[in-house]
This record gives structure tokens, sequence and C-alpha cells, in this order.
């Protein structure tokens, strides 16, 4: 069962395909609002690693077996926007979210959540930075091409 209020932990996962185009989905309950898939825990004692391949699934599609998805081991605490406090209990204002990066092949089908999203965009990884409403998001696909390389 959903507890009635979110959990303020959440995921952020950056999918991306080798040659650094990174998945962009417009959120729709903020259309023009861009961002990579992110969501919190179902239970509090949902494994992140679990969250990360639920919200993927959930919001592209994409079935990710627990070893494709990688733990940047980053993790951002931030303010939650004004426009979604009210989906935390009373006196919640910061989240907690973990951050992780999923490597898929180019031209990997997206099948997107409609009540969750509008559109996707594959963009350059820069572009894609760019294009986020959220400051977090940009700042962990900027660390990608880092990542990667320390990973090879």
């Amino acid at each position: 069962m959903s507890p009635s209020y979110k959990i303020p932990e959440s995921v952020l996962v950056v999918i991306h395909t080798p040659e650094l185009q990174v998945l962009m989905l417009e959120r729709a309950d903020q259309p023009g609002f861009w961002q990579s898939v992110t969501g919190s825990k179902d239970m509090l004692d949902e494994p992140l690693l679990e969250t990360a391949r639920r919200e993927v699934l959930e919001e592209t599609g994409i079935n990710a077996e627990p070893d494709q998805l990688r733990d940047w081991v980053l993790v951002n605490r931030y303010e939650i926007y004004p426009v979604w406090r009210h989906r935390y209990a009373p006196g919640v204002t910061h989240n907690s979210e973990h951050v992780f990066g999923l490597q898929v092949p180019a031209g990997t089908l997206v099948r997107l959540a409609p009540r969750e999203h509008l559109q996707y965009r594959w963009l350059p990884w820069r572009e894609a930075a760019d294009l986020c409403f959220s400051p977090s998001n940009a700042e962990a696909i900027l660390h990608l091409p880092k990542l990667l390389e320390t990973s090879l």
C-alpha cells in the first residue's frame, strides 16, 4: 500500500546512449519543464535500486536489469518546489535525491506514461543539461562524460 504522502527520498536516473545522447522528458503537469526520469520511493524500505528500476519502467517502458543501473554515489538534497509540496507530509520541505545512470543503445524504444509526460527527446548531453528546469538534474547530466570516462 502506498503512503498517503510522498516519501522525501527519490531517485534521478540519467538515461543515455554510449554517444552521450540523453533522454529528456517533458512533464505533463508542468508543460515546458524537462527532466530525466525521477521518482520517489513507494515504501520507506524500498531499495533505491528498485525505485530506480520501477521509475524507469513506469516512465519510459525501458525494463532495466539491476546490473545495468549505475549508482553514481551522488545525493542531492534540495528544497521541494512549493508547487509540489502538497504531495508531502506537512512540514516536509526538503528531498534527498539519489542519482543513477542507465546506458542504453541508440534507438532504444521509449514508451511514455501519458499521465506523467507529454513528449521525449534524445539530446546531446550539453543541450540536455541546458533544457533541464531542475539545477540538480542539469548538474548530474554535466557529470556524465567524466563518470563514463572513469568507468572505462
